[in-house]
């Protein structure tokens, strides 16, 4: 009898047992199932950004005012950079409908080679193209390198209170040769090249570099003015602080010749263009640009501190 019951005991505890592991089975396919569905649809997700299909302004169809938006720094690697706005006005030029060009922009400036770039670029469509008049239209700021490209429009658009002008270039750096003096360091610099060392922060600036950098900044100031007044030609007030780094509201700016008229975009577009229905055509950097720039930067991040740890044999604690 207590042999029965032993066994009916070992079979109830094999039977839960047994159970027990069914349920968990169970539950470990449905977190399966549910994980696997979960990275489907994540990549699907991706796909659908990755693959979104063409541009909507390259079938944008009738006839319409072409924008292009500058919002930003302008630097090879920030937001308005030559390369983009380059193809921004190759897809607008290229649509038949376009019937004019209205640029929005909102920049403080930036990096006076891609200004350039873009300058030249929208005079040279306009030269091949001088039916499809461009026109800018400033929003909150358009100083220093923005102003450089908003010269090559046919007429500049304002709004009373935008921030126009910076006409002018700046190089900006620190000094901390008597900081790491007071602190007993010994700064230790090999160059081939007297002046190799140039703009060295832990040096005393030298009077002949001080004096080379301000030639410098002088000639590409100059090429600023010219490009402004070959852009600004017969607008511009004989005033001397127009050239001086100042900057302006729009009123002021449109009394100094530095602007035309009062308007935005909308009003660009139905009262001057004569088209007010906009398609924007500005290229922007797309979710799988940044996700390979990201993508990249993680691999080479990795590996260098893959190989710095192969070299110096010192690990991390991560």
């Amino acid at each position: 009898m207590a042999e029965q019951k032993k066994e009916n005991n070992e079979q109830k505890v094999l039977s839960k047992f047994a159970e027990a592991a069914f349920i968990e089975q169970r539950r470990s396919r449905r977190w399966g199932i549910f994980f696997k569905t979960l990275t489907f649809a994540y990549l699907f997700l991706l796909l659908i950004i990755f693959y979104r299909g063409a541009d909507p302004a390259a079938e944008a169809t009738g006839e319409f005012s072409a924008l292009i938006s500058m919002n930003g720094i302008i630097s090879d690697q920030m937001e308005i950079n030559a390369n983009d706005v380059k193809a921004s006005l190759k897809n607008a030029y290229a649509n038949p409908g376009t019937k004019a060009i209205i640029m929005a922009i909102n920049s403080p400036g930036g990096s006076p080679v891609q200004s350039g770039m873009i300058n030249d670029e929208i005079k040279k469509y306009k030269s091949l193209r001088p039916e499809i008049p461009v026109y800018a239209v400033v929003e909150d700021i358009c100083a220093s390198g923005a102003y450089y490209i908003a010269v090559a429009a046919d007429e500049i658009f304002v709004d009373k209170a935008s921030i126009v002008g910076s006409i002018g270039v700046r190089l900006d750096q620190f000094g901390f040769d008597r900081a790491i003096a007071n602190l007993d360091i010994d700064r230790r610099l090999i160059t081939a090249g007297k002046d190799k060392a140039m703009l060295d922060p832990f040096l005393p600036l030298n009077p002949n570099h001080k004096k080379h950098l301000e030639e410098l900044l002088a000639e590409v100031h100059q090429q600023f003015i010219t490009v402004v007044k070959q852009g600004r030609a017969g607008k511009l007030s004989l005033n001397d602080d127009v050239f001086s780094g100042l900057f302006w509201n729009g009123e002021r700016a449109i009394h100094l010749g530095l602007a035309d008229r009062l308007g935005n975009v909308d009003f660009v577009a139905k009262e001057v263009v004569g088209f007010e229905d906009i398609v924007d055509f500005t290229t922007y950097e797309s979710f799988a640009d940044r996700f390979a720039k990201k993508l990249g930067a993680g691999i080479g991040f990795a590996f260098e501190a893959t190989l710095i740890k192969l070299l110096t044999n010192n690990y991390y604690l991560n």
